[in-house]
């Protein structure tokens, strides 16, 4: 009797057991939906995205943890998802996109036997030969694509300047009304001799500039905004995101006048920011970066 008495517990307890080690199996194998998961996002962004600062609709974020810096944009676009995926789902037109952008001198795509890598050349906001900028490879790769969600990463082990594991990050869910929700993400490592460069820049040329966040008030009731290593990742992440909108703006454009239609846009969103983003006159800025997609075309 009390041999039978224990065996059904057992048997049921290692049932039960069994059971409950097949449920932590499946949670654990099992992922969210990331094309939900940013829907969720763009829901809880619903009131920023519609009163900010920005006067369009985009939320723009930064953090500096733990020797990383990051800034992130979420924006709804007016463009379908269709549209949207066609334009970025494609390493060629990325340097495109990245080219638009001061410090970017040249993009290549090449195809090796790991995938797509994107060969990018670094350097500063003024004309500059190859040789004396600096090279970034970002490897491409597709995270997801479903009919209304995709996922594209830029990744690149080592940067300029004592920087490291570089991260653009563009994903995007098609929204009604022919719209597209985006959320771009720019971040990179930064070393102790990369960060001392840093702060010798920003005790410098770049000690009054500025980002987007807002800090208070100056003493002249005039907004203050957040400067240092934020700051600059603010300015970066929203000359990326502006790139990306002008490259999808022109995508109607005739191939023979798209580039330059990007050009023009390109400088006019970041005028609207001056504060934050002018650098240079258009005229300036537009003939550097006509020279530059020449020889994107030209120099392999």
């Amino acid at each position: 009797m009390h041999k039978r008495f224990w065996s059904r517990p057992a048997s049921w307890l290692s049932s039960l057991l069994l059971l409950c080690a097949t449920g932590v199996t499946s949670a654990a194998v099992a992922k969210p939906d990331p094309a939900a998961a940013l829907r969720a996002k763009y829901i809880s962004l619903e009131e920023p995205l519609r009163q900010n600062q920005f006067k369009r609709q985009l939320v723009l974020n930064s953090a500096e943890l733990q020797g990383r810096l990051q800034g992130d944009i979420y924006a709804i676009i007016n463009y379908p998802f269709a549209t949207v995926n066609a334009g970025l789902n494609n390493p060629k037109n990325w340097c495109d996109v990245m080219l638009l952008h001061l410090n970017t001198k040249y993009c290549h795509a090449v195809k090796g036997a790991s995938g797509t890598v994107l060969n990018v050349n670094i350097g500063k906001k003024t004309p500059e030969d190859l040789a004396d900028a600096a090279r970034v490879e970002f490897n491409y790769s597709v995270a997801a694509a479903t009919p209304e969600y995709f996922e594209i990463n830029l990744n690149a082990r080592e940067g300029p300047l004592g920087t490291s594991d570089f991260l653009i990050q563009l994903e995007a869910v098609a929204l009604p009304n022919a719209k597209t929700f985006l959320h771009l993400t720019y971040s990179y490592a930064i070393n102790m001799s990369g960060r001392l460069s840093l702060q010798a820049y920003l005790g410098t040329i770049g000690r009054h500039k500025v980002g987007f966040t807002f800090i208070g008030k100056r003493a002249d009731g005039q907004p203050d905004y957040i400067r240092g290593v934020r700051g600059l990742m603010e300015r970066n992440t929203m000359r990326y995101y502006l790139a990306i909108d002008s490259f999808l703006g022109a995508t109607r454009t005739a191939s023979s006048g798209r580039f330059e239609k990007q050009l023009q846009s390109w400088f006019t969103a970041t005028e609207r920011y001056p504060r934050q983003l002018h650098e240079m006159d258009r005229r300036a800025y537009v003939e550097m970066k006509r020279a530059e997609y020449v020889r994107q075309q030209t120099v392999y």
